[in-house]
C-alpha cells in the first residue's frame, strides 16, 4: 500500500512584535527623520501657541486704527469715516498684518459706510499700516418732508443727517412737495422716484444754485411726466422742466438749459419768471461784443 499523503506544517509566521523590531531595525533613517521633523512641527506650535499673543503685539506687526488712512474724504462730512466704518464691521481693535483676508475685510468694512460710494483701493503696508482710497458721495439737495429735511445724493441716495445743520442745510436745494419717506437707512436709495427727478435737476444745476438765490425745487405733474421750477423766497421762479434725460418731445436738453441758466443775472436784475423749456428770444447784441456788432447781416 501506499504511504499517506502527508501535509507540511504551515510556516510559522514570526511573532508581531519581531515583525515591527525588524521594519524599524530596516528603516531606522527614515523614521528617525520623520520624528525629528514632527517634533520640530509640534514644538514649533506649541512655541507659537505661547508666544503669538506677544508677536503680534509688536507695532509693526499689528494695524490699528490710527495707521489706517482714508483718503477722499469729502469737506462736507464732519462725521469719522474711519471710526464708524471699523466699529460697525467689528475691526476696531489690533489688526493682525497676516491675515491673508485683511485688505478685503478692511474694502468691506468701508464699502458698507453710508458716506462711501466706492473703495478704490485697500492698500497695506509694513511696519503695520493702511491707506483705503474711497470715492465718497455728494450732497445736491435735501428732501422737505413732516419731520425735517433729509440729505441726497444725484442719485437720490439718503445720506447721514446727522452730518448736517441746519446752517449747511440751507445751502442746498430743497426738494419740496413729496409725500414719502425713505424706506431704508442712509446709504440705500429713498425709493420715490420724484425725489431720483429732483435730485437729478439739484445736481445738473449744481453750483449755479447759490448764485441764483433760489430755495425750492418743487414739481407739477404734466403729461406723463413732472416740470421742475425753481423757487425764490422774493417769488421769483424759473421753469427747468423735465429731469435730464427725461425731455419731452421739442423740450431743449439739459446742456441748453443749464447754459441758458449760467447767463441768467442775478439779485435786483433777476427777471420774475424764465422759461428754460421753450427757445428764448433773439439776444440783443452788445456793444461789449464787437465781433457780433461788427458782423455782416
Amino acid at each position: 500500500m501506499n504511504a499517506p499523503l502527508r501535509r507540511r506544517p504551515p510556516a510559522s509566521e514570526p511573532p508581531r512584535g519581531r515583525a515591527l523590531a525588524e521594519f524599524v531595525s530596516a528603516h531606522r533613517a527614515g523614521l528617525g527623520a520623520l520624528a525629528v521633523v514632527a517634533a520640530a512641527a509640534v514644538g514649533g506650535w506649541l512655541a507659537w501657541r505661547r508666544h503669538a499673543d506677544q508677536v503680534r503685539a509688536q507695532p509693526d506687526l499689528v494695524l490699528f486704527p490710527e495707521r489706517i488712512e482714508v483718503q477722499g474724504i469729502g469737506p462736507w462730512i464732519r462725521g469719522d469715516v474711519r471710526g464708524e466704518a471699523l466699529r460697525d464691521a467689528s475691526l476696531d481693535g489690533g489688526l493682525p498684518l497676516d491675515d491673508p483676508a485683511l485688505a478685503e475685510r478692511l474694502r468691506r468694512a468701508f464699502a458698507r459706510h453710508p458716506w462711501v460710494r466706492e473703495v478704490v483701493a485697500v492698500r497695506l503696508g509694513q511696519p503695520a499700516a493702511a491707506v483705503v482710497e474711497v470715492r465718497c458721495r455728494e450732497p445736491v439737495a435735501m428732501v422737505r418732508v413732516k419731520d425735517g429735511l433729509y440729505a441726497v445724493d444725484g442719485e437720490g441716495v439718503l445720506l447721514p443727517s446727522d452730518d448736517f445743520t441746519a446752517e449747511s442745510a440751507a445751502a442746498y436745494p430743497t426738494i419740496a412737495q413729496v409725500g414719502t419717506t425713505p424706506i431704508g437707512a442712509a446709504g440705500t436709495r429713498w425709493g420715490d422716484a420724484m425725489v431720483v427727478e429732483g435730485a437729478a435737476v439739484a445736481a445738473a444745476i449744481g453750483p449755479e444754485w447759490p448764485r441764483l438765490g433760489m430755495r425750492d425745487l418743487k414739481p407739477t405733474a404734466v403729461g406723463i411726466g413732472l416740470i421742475w421750477e425753481l423757487v425764490g423766497d422774493d417769488g421769483r421762479r424759473i421753469r427747468f422742466g423735465s429731469a435730464p434725460g427725461r425731455e419731452q418731445p421739442g423740450e431743449p436738453p439739459a446742456a441748453a438749459k443749464l447754459a441758458r441758466l449760467q447767463r441768467l443775472p442775478a439779485g435786483d436784475e433777476a427777471e420774475r419768471m424764465v422759461d428754460l423749456t421753450v427757445a428764448p428770444a433773439a439776444e440783443p447784441v452788445s456793444a461789449a461784443d464787437p465781433a457780433r456788432a461788427s458782423a455782416p447781416p
